[in-house]
Order: structure tokens, then sequence, then C-alpha cells
């Protein structure tokens, strides 16, 4: 199979071809394909360990604490590992948290296990970043919308999967099919990418240097920021939004919460765009309109029609997804030097704003309700919008 980033394509006009496209999806659906599909089924979680909607949520998103450390230490000894199988033995080893989850005593255990998946999801998606800035360097717009893309897709079919599963066999044991994504992920990661001549160990005085040297960067620093805050959005609708759908009036059961779902399947027709959109108008316009797009669907969420919640999800998830895409390719595009660290520092930032979102709004949630909730969110997605209009860059390719 043709590699994603061969070293001669770097100098190829951009543009990636449908098989190239297709396997960098792929790979992003496999590597976070755990990390947001538990959502689907926290009412569950929470009977089975008898908590309230904010602690399982916290326990659940647990895995973003893991992600933002990982993240933190791959970017920067990403450079002196070799990325294949470094990705590839994230992916396997990955598979053990995920399978004990559904042996789990308690919701100790469970958080710990969750934070554990977290450091291997993370190395995986941060190496992968890297090796796609650095291999597709004129087509990382490109590159980088089709891997959050793939990311999307983890979040329809790895929620609809882990709804479906437990509603056949309990939630617990939908932990072992996603198991064995991981090990698909590892498997294909081998099958398909090329290896890289690592660099050698840098000295231990300097192990901090990569992250001071991007964090000088004021570009940089707002499009962390951006990341913080675009995750804090979407944790806090999503994570708590299946209680809303599973309480009167809706009433859901499992099974039509995981349809409800499929919200994110226009996002996945969005997002590829991103690449495309932010050439033609600049990062900011992307991601600050992208952002308002989310901004109306939290509004519609607070309207008591079930048609005019799951409107409002789709747009909240169309604008994150989006925008998330914008910041990822700008952190590729804009970093000088060391983009393995710029990359490990964006992606600590937005899963730190994650575990943030899940605490903060939970409070919101079990102690003033959907609507304070919804507005918190809001709050953060606002301020994201506002930074997202400064993002600048000279050129796009």
């Amino acid at each position: 199979m043709t590699d994603i980033a061969h070293p001669a394509q770097v100098t190829q006009p951009p543009g990636l071809s449908l098989q190239q496209w297709l396997l960098i999806a792929v790979i992003g659906f496999l590597t976070l394909v755990d990390l947001f599909a538990t959502q689907a089924i926290l009412p569950s979680l929470a009977q089975a360990y008898n908590v309230a909607p904010a602690k399982i949520g916290l326990a659940a998103n647990a895995s973003t604490l893991g992600m933002a450390i990982s993240g933190l230490l791959m970017g920067v000894v990403s450079g002196s590992l070799e990325r294949k199988r470094a990705i590839a033995l994230s992916l396997f080893l990955l598979s053990f948290p995920t399978a004990s989850l559904a042996f789990a005593p308690n919701l100790t255990v469970f958080a710990i296990l969750r934070v554990t998946q977290g450091l291997f999801m993370a190395a995986a998606f941060t190496l992968t970043l890297a090796h796609l800035a650095e291999r597709c360097a004129v087509r990382t717009a490109n590159a980088l919308a089709a891997y959050v893309t793939g990311v999307v897709a983890s979040n329809l079919i790895g929620r609809m999967t882990a709804a479906y599963v437990a509603s056949l066999i309990g939630a617990e044991q939908s932990f072992l099919f996603f198991a064995l994504l991981n090990l698909a992920g590892a498997a294909l990661v081998m099958a398909t990418l090329h290896s890289n001549t690592p660099e050698p160990i840098a000295r231990m005085g300097r192990f901090w240097a990569p992250w001071l040297e991007q964090l000088a960067d004021p570009a940089l620093r707002r499009t962390f920021a951006i990341g913080f805050l675009i995750l804090f959005g979407f944790i806090g609708v999503f994570t708590y939004v299946g209680f809303v759908l599973m309480r009167p009036p809706h009433a859901l059961s499992m099974t039509a919460l995981g349809l409800v779902f499929l919200v994110f399947l226009p996002s996945m027709i969005t997002t590829p765009l991103a690449g495309t959109v932010t050439r033609s108008t600049g990062p900011g316009p992307a991601c600050s309109i992208s952002l308002s797009v989310a901004l109306f669907g939290l509004i519609l969420l607070l309207l008591p029609s079930l048609f005019s919640v799951i409107a409002g999800m789709t747009l909240v998830g169309i604008g994150t997804f989006f925008a998330q895409a914008v910041a990822t390719g700008h952190v590729g595009r804009i970093a000088q030097g060391h983009k393995a660290a710029a990359s490990g520092l964006y992606l600590s930032s937005y899963y730190c704003g994650g575990l943030a979102g899940a605490a903060v709004i939970g409070i919101l949630f079990d102690g003033y309700g959907w609507a304070a909730a919804v507005g918190g969110t809001f709050v953060a997605l606002a301020l994201a919008a506002v930074l997202g209009w400064g993002l600048r860059q000279k050129e796009y390719q």
C-alpha cells in the first residue's frame, strides 16, 4: 500500500490521493475510537457504579489527563523514536487497559485505566501528527483535515457501537470490542507507514528547550488556548447531553441514544473541507465562523423539542470539529523547528481543556441544571471564536 507520507512526495504539488486520504483517516479513527465512545454509555455506567453524572463524566474523561501528559512528553522525545514502530507499539499497548475496563471493579480503577488509555492514545496521536506535519509538508492542511475526519468517524461509529453493544450485553463488555480495534490500528500502521531515521537523544539539560521554544511564539500560544477551549466546550456538551436525552420528556432508550449520535455524520462531510477553506479564507475566519455555527447549535440545545436538540448537537459537532481541524493544521504549518513539540503542546492544551470541561460543566449540570451547563459551554466557545479570529498566516499551501 502507498505510504501516506513518503519522503519523495514532499516535493509534489498540493493534494492527497484518495488512497492516502483514506489511510490517514482510518489511522485517526483507530487511534482515538476509545476516547469519546464511552460518553454514549455514561448513563449505564453511572447506574453500574451508582454515582452522579458529574462523577462518571469526570472518570470517563480522565483519559484526557493521560493524553495531556503523554502529548507533552512525546512532543519532546519523538524525534529520537522510530515513528512507525512507536505508533504501532502505542496502539498495541493501548489494547490492554481498554480490555481491562470491561472488568473494572470500581470507579477508581475505571478512572486509572482511562488515564492509562490516554497515555497510549496521545503517544500514537502526537507521533502521527508530527509524521504528517514533517513528511506531508506541502499538504499539511489536507492531511490534518483527513486525520481529524477519522477522529470524527471515531466519535460517530464508536458511540453508536458502544451504545449498541451495551444494549445487548452490557456497557462494560463493549470495551472488549474496542480493544480489538486498537490491535487493528497497530497492524495497519505496521503495514503502511514508512520508517524514519531517529535523531540522537537530546541531553537532559536541554529536555525543556523544545517546549520553551514553541511557547515563546505568541501565535502558537493563541492556538493552544483555542484548542483548550474547543474541547472544553465539546466535552461539556457531549458528556452530559446523554443524561438529558434519557430523562423525561425525551426518555430515549440506550439503542435510540446510540442512533442520536448520527449527528456526527454531517461533520464527516464538512471536516475534510477544512484544509481547502483555510487556504481560501485564512485560518482566522475559518476557525471563528465554524465556532459561530457551534454557538448557534448551543442555543438550540435549550429548546424542549427533540428535533431542536438533535439539530443543536449536529451544529456543535460541525463547528467544533471544523475548528479543531483548522487549529491542528495551523500548528503544523506555523511551528518552526520542533514540530513534534508544538503538536504535543497543542494536544496537551486541548486535552487539558477536555478534563476541565468535564469537571466544570459537570458541576454546573449537577448543581444548576442543563441550562447552566450549556451557558458555561457557550462562554468557552465564544472566547475560542474571538481568539480564533486572530489566527494569521501569510501563505497557506
